[in-house]
């Protein structure tokens, strides 16, 4: 799957600081002890609708990870995934009278436009579902040789539905460390079928759906015709470009439980090894006017729309930048008149002449991103160096050039 466009990346004096982020799975700030390249994952979009700001809030989070960690001077490789078949997809092309495929494409590209538009570093990997069919299916065909997996009748296809049972691993839960009371609570809300007769558990999660009339659907050896659950696409995926214990697996507080405590039990079972991931960090949710932001509820903020309307991307992103990664937060016109504001400032600051010496801002940009990508204080430390630059002025002729450096590099933002 082709990516989009890599930003280009200025070079700036010095070097990062070690990273540290939160651990979901061990509930503390931790560093990333990477080797010379940081193994990343960070789960995509389904692409059934446009980029809103939930999705825009993760992948600048994990963006600035990566450009942290390359501060830092090791190399990233980068995974990310696109689920381009799911019952959401399959549903809302359904609904819209239009080919799964073709909807699958346009807001893939879509999804390309607005992660080029804010600055976003492209995945080294960017892999869809239904190109990774094979790696998936001997997934699933593996789990079934181990007895890890088992059928599920299925009257209204020819073949059966499979399933992962969840007592072969026993450190089932380690991820999101939730009690099976706060699983179940979620689990049919977010992709599960808890009430599936036929089932051991009531947890087991859908490994691969046999066909039905009007989906699409695969042959794969050793498999009934059908196509991938959701959970297994990103074991298969992350097993095949990343191998086990890569550094960090990202994406939305959401997909703490199922997703990736699924994906880390598949990869456990699959490999005898653990753990999965050696870090899980995971961006709060993002809302609107204080109610969550979702797709059901009709009320989307679409980075397209804002960039159709005139919005300044590097504006949206300073929005972003200003929240921190691990607090809930609403978006309200408000945030981003004063992330346009703070972009003026910082320009106007950064086009005189001479100007303060930016090494402190710079260390500060470079220090508190380290520190569980504090960005609201990386910010403020700009915003401090702008004040003094535009009230009482300075006499460095090269100071706002390193710091503008500094600024794209780092926080991904061009001034």
């Amino acid at each position: 799957m082709i990516s989009w466009p890599t930003p280009f990346r200025p070079a700036v004096p010095g070097t990062g600081h070690p990273v540290q982020v939160f651990d979901s799975a061990t509930g503390a700030v931790r560093a990333i002890t990477p080797g010379p390249t940081a193994r990343m994952y960070v789960c995509g979009i389904t692409p059934y609708d446009a980029t809103h700001m939930g999705h825009a809030a993760t992948y600048v989070t994990f963006d600035v990870l990566g450009r942290a960690l390359r501060d830092a001077g090791h190399d990233v490789e980068y995974v990310q995934n696109i689920t381009d078949v799911d019952d959401p997809l399959l549903e809302r092309a359904n609904r819209d009278g239009i080919d799964w495929e073709d909807l699958a494409a346009e807001e893939i590209a879509l999804f390309r436009e607005d992660m080029t538009a804010l600055a976003v570093i492209p995945p080294d990997h960017y892999v869809g579902v239904v190109e990774s069919i094979e790696p998936v299916g001997a997934a699933v065909r593996a789990l079934l040789e181990r007895g890890a997996a088992y059928s599920v009748d299925t009257p209204d296809s020819d073949g059966d539905d499979l399933y992962l049972d969840i007592s072969t691993d026993a450190g089932f839960g380690a991820v999101s460390n939730w009690t099976r009371e706060q699983m179940l609570a979620v689990f049919a809300d977010r992709g599960g079928d808890p009430d599936r007769a036929g089932k051991r558990d009531r947890l087991d999660p859908l490994l691969w759906r046999a066909a039905r009339d009007g989906e699409p659907s695969w042959a794969v050896d050793g498999l009934p015709q059908g196509r991938p659950g959701w959970h297994i696409e990103c074991t298969a995926i992350a097993l095949d470009h990343l191998g086990m214990s890569f550094d960090v697996q990202g994406g939305g507080t959401d997909l703490v439980f199922p997703h990736h405590e699924m994906s880390a039990t598949q990869a456990v079972v699959l490999t005898d090894q653990r753990p999965f991931a050696r870090t899980y960090t995971h961006q709060a949710m993002v809302g609107l006017h204080g109610e969550k932001m979702s797709k059901s509820k009709g009320n989307l903020v679409l980075v397209s729309k804002l960039r159709a309307d005139g919005v300044d991307p590097m504006a949206i992103r300073l929005a972003l930048l200003g929240q921190h990664y691990r607090t809930d937060w609403s978006w309200t016109d408000a945030v981003l008149e004063q992330a346009q504001a703070r972009l003026d400032t910082w320009r106007a600051a950064l086009s005189v002449n001479s100007a303060p010496d930016s090494a402190q801002a710079v260390e500060a940009i470079r220090a508190r991103v380290a520190d569980d990508l504090d960005t609201p204080g990386a910010l403020a430390a700009v915003d401090a160096w702008a004040k003094q630059t535009l009230t009482r002025g300075g006499a460095d002729g090269t100071s706002a050039g390193v710091l503008a450096r500094a600024l794209d590099a780092i926080l991904g933002v061009r001034v």
